[in-house]
């Protein structure tokens, strides 16, 4: 009977390592995919503009290419490139040109909605605070819609950030 006892701890040791060996695995799946799908947003956001802009300094305005592109790419590729999307890709680019900038900390749904604000400064500070935080998608919906939680303050020669945990 002591031996059937100690067998099914050991077993349940067994079972226990086998399932932190696979939870950590899938986390940093997790976190690949997510670094992965984020550089090829921001890779799609730089082909767009350098296309619309087709070697000028500025792009044409009054293009239907984000509409045109959504339809072709959800055709082929099915759901996730709704226009909205494509929008916030092309925003990825044109906010963070040098694409070392970016934080492999946060996702695309982190992005997404930190590209919602449309202050660079706003988009600054909503990306390092996310990243220092590593805050879930919940938290930044928040930040991003109540932008009374922060001021910002310029004077000439800094920038002064304040966080309100008022709400």
């Amino acid at each position: 009977m002591n031996e059937i006892v100690k067998s099914d701890n050991t077993y349940q040791h067994l079972v226990g390592e086998i399932a932190e060996l696979l939870a950590a695995a899938r986390t940093k799946v997790a976190h690949e995919v997510n670094t992965i799908l984020v550089d090829t947003y921001w890779q799609i956001g730089k082909y767009i503009v350098e296309y619309e802009q087709n070697g000028n300094e500025k792009a044409e305005y009054g293009s239907n290419l984000l509409n045109r592109l959504s339809e072709d790419l959800t055709r082929t590729y099915g759901k996730g490139f709704g226009r909205s999307n494509i929008f916030y890709m092309r925003k990825l680019y044109l906010s963070y040109q040098n694409s070392g900038t970016l934080s492999h900390k946060l996702s695309w749904s982190h992005y997404y909605e930190i590209l919602k604000a449309d202050d660079p400064l706003e988009i600054s500070f909503y990306t390092k605070e996310c990243a220092k935080e590593q805050c879930c998608h919940m938290p930044v919906n928040v930040y991003c819609e109540d932008s009374a939680l922060y001021e910002v303050r310029m004077s000439d020669d800094a920038l002064d950030i304040k966080i309100n945990n008022q709400k």
